[in-house]
């Protein structure tokens, strides 16, 4: 007797899309992924904030499909959460990207000292949790001749710099081909005009696909809600940037847009007593990160992976 094969058609999963989506529907698809178990632990954090928000924070629109009436409701909620959560008034704005800009960093290794007050002024601005001592940045220190920077450590104590070490601040590069937004399976994350790839912390689901797929470790998780003291929470925020964000969902580097946008520079820089940091637009000639790039051999991390980050470093020997 012989046994005819049959052919199987390949499982697949249909991930949802932008416009024909919602929290629920996106949480199935995840939960369908990765399998009942491992979906349920992995899930507890954004489960436990589902079931503390509200029917508007449950049903608001994904952050481009809001007008501006809608966008101005969702801030003005958001204000009176930070005033019935902390006591605090803050102010929470939506800056749009400057016309004619694109963003690009450049960080000096010969002058870097692994000082880390690049890591202080992040935590502060942009309202990380105080338990976790959470910051957007990491730095490596890294041995003198080596590259790799998986061999280096952010958990050095001793007193810097140290002998025959170098120190590699790392955080979000703003890859033009970014493939944390590439796995999004909801588009809570897109890259801007200005080149600055943001995350709506209000539909984000916390699966963190995209956390997995950087090859640069700059994304964060909130397993908590974050923990701030009222006296220490800065009120200037932005609504994609450092608003206190809820438990459950990613967060990143937004070469903080707040202040950018409204002609500052980053926190991290300002606070660099070294004067490694180099920002500006690289769109402007005359600007000062276009004079690294043209005078400065540069290098980008991890090249070859082909993210084309907007993030650049270079020695001065």
């Amino acid at each position: 007797m012989t046994t005819q094969n049959k052919k199987t058609e390949p499982r697949s999963i249909t991930l949802p899309v932008l416009g024909q989506v919602t929290r629920r529907t996106a949480l199935k698809a995840v939960g369908a992924t990765l399998g009942i178990a491992a979906f349920g632990k992995a899930a507890q954090p954004m489960i436990e904030n589902f079931a503390s928000i509200s029917p508007e924070e449950m049903f608001q629109k994904h952050y481009k499909e809001l007008d501006e009436s809608e966008r101005d409701t969702v801030l003005k909620r958001l204000e009176t959460q930070s005033k019935e959560e902390y006591g605090v008034d803050v102010t929470i704005r939506d800056l749009p990207p400057l016309p004619g800009v694109k963003y690009g960093y450049a960080i000096n290794l010969s002058v870097c000292n692994g000082n880390g007050e690049c890591m202080r002024a992040c935590h502060e601005e942009n309202n990380h949790d105080r338990d976790s001592n959470q910051s957007y940045i990491r730095v490596l220190e890294m041995q003198q001749g080596s590259m790799d920077m998986e061999k280096g450590t952010t958990t050095f104590t001793h007193a810097v710099p140290a002998e025959n070490k170098f120190y590699m601040p790392v955080q979000c590069q703003q890859c033009d081909n970014p493939p944390c937004v590439h796995v999004c399976p909801v588009e809570a994350t897109w890259t801007e005009k200005d080149g600055i790839v943001v995350v709506d912390y209000n539909w984000c689901i916390g699966c963190r696909y995209c956390e997995a797929a950087c090859p640069y470790h700059a994304r964060r998780f909130n397993w908590q809600t974050p923990n701030v003291p009222s006296e220490q929470i800065n009120p200037d925020q932005g609504y994609l940037s450092n608003q206190i964000r809820p438990a459950g969902v990613m967060e990143k580097c937004t070469f903080c847009l707040h202040r950018v946008r409204d002609g500052r520079l980053p926190a991290c820089l300002e606070a660099c007593p070294t004067g490694a940091r180099v920002f500006g637009n690289l769109l402007d000639p005359d600007s000062e990160i276009r004079w690294v790039l043209k005078n400065k051999r540069v290098f980008l991390l991890k090249e070859d992976l082909g993210t084309q980050p907007n993030f650049f470093y270079y020695f001065d020997r």
